[in-house]
């Protein structure tokens, strides 16, 4: 069993109040989740206007698999929040 964690940082510029940016974080998520079997939250900068950093996990049998299926939810997340996404990292956890 493997376990993949993706960490996305996110910079809202244009955002002006938290209402504002929680609208547009669960319009993202939604997205994300409608297109892969990721758990995805809200970690960090909750009380910020602008920035905020996403938390998504996904386990599956395999890494292989697992590494692509972060990849293609990466290509999407930076589709979807365009210049909005600063930096991602993802990880991997095996099962010892």
């Amino acid at each position: 069993m493997s376990i993949v964690f993706c960490s996305l940082e996110i910079h809202l510029p244009y955002s002006h109040s938290l209402k504002e940016k929680r609208s547009i974080l669960h319009k993202a998520q939604d997205r994300l989740r409608s297109r892969f079997n990721f758990s995805i939250s809200e970690l960090d900068h909750q009380e910020l206007w602008q920035r905020a950093r996403l938390g998504a996990v996904s386990i599956g049998p395999d890494r292989k698999r697992l590494e692509q299926i972060s990849e293609d939810f990466i290509r999407e997340s930076e589709r979807i929040l365009g210049p909005d996404l600063v930096s991602y990292q993802v990880e991997f956890f095996e099962e010892s």
